[in-house]
């Protein structure tokens, strides 16, 4: 039998578009008080809106994982304003796809600090408070190229590679005690990200697959989310791998 969130905090990292901005409506739907951070001020305060005027409550709070001090600014207004957070759903990244020939250095540090090393830095921030109370969530998004790596995605698969080591390390770490971690890997999305794409011919080769490709929507993955942090105490989904029906690899 699934439990509610009711009474729980929530914290998710890039919530300001995507499946960020799905799962923080779907953890709100459950009853979650929901800290939803991003860079985009703006489409924070839309989306607490929103939130809110389905019954919900919602905190905007405008971060960039990169920088240690904000991140650390983002759990201590959280904890203030709503409480320590029992779940939090790491979801801020970036796919700068372009062969390690045509790579630009800059792009490929971006998606380490993004994708991994703000990861790891809200992690690190938020697991004391969990270990005290013995208990806790944390859900990092990962990728289907945290599994296997294509061309033109070297730097993007590093990271998620190290998002799924990362997370298997913690659970070992903290599998004895109520602290619960779970790894989504998405397949193809429909999110923004494929439009940050540096690489012109990446870019085509990713327009040509989407004719092809039924994309999942940021609700299907929010929904994964939503599954893995209702369990009861006694269930930890530890890794879930969500493809589109029709993508092959």
């Amino acid at each position: 039998m699934s439990q509610t969130l009711d009474g729980d905090v929530a914290l998710v990292t890039g919530a300001s578009s995507g499946i960020g901005r799905a799962t923080a409506k779907a953890l709100a739907d459950e009853g979650a008080a929901v800290a939803i951070s991003a860079r985009r001020t703006d489409r924070l305060d839309e989306l607490a809106d929103d939130i809110e005027s389905e019954g919900g409550t919602a905190l905007p709070v405008t971060a960039d994982v990169t920088e240690i001090e904000e991140v650390r600014a983002m759990i201590e207004t959280t904890r203030e304003e709503l409480g320590s957070p029992d779940v939090l759903v790491n979801n801020a990244g970036v796919m700068l796809l372009a062969p390690v020939i045509r790579a630009d250095v800059e792009d490929l540090q971006q998606m380490l600090d993004v994708n991994l090393m703000g990861l790891m830095a809200a992690t690190r921030e938020v697991l004391p408070g969990m270990l005290e109370r013995d208990d806790g969530h944390i859900v990092n998004i990962s990728s289907v190229a945290g599994r296997r790596a294509n061309e033109a995605s070297g730097g993007y698969s590093a990271t998620k590679f190290g998002v799924n080591a990362f997370s298997e390390s913690l659970r070992k770490e903290t599998s004895e005690s109520g602290v619960r971690v779970t790894v989504i890997e998405p397949g193809a999305v429909d999110t923004e990200l494929g439009m940050h794409i540096p690489d012109e011919q990446v870019r085509e080769r990713m327009a040509e697959m989407a004719e092809d490709l039924t994309f999942l929507q940021p609700g299907d993955i929010a929904d994964a989310i939503r599954y893995a942090v209702t369990r009861p105490d006694r269930v930890a989904i530890n890794e879930m791998l969500v493809r589109p029906t029709d993508q092959e690899s």
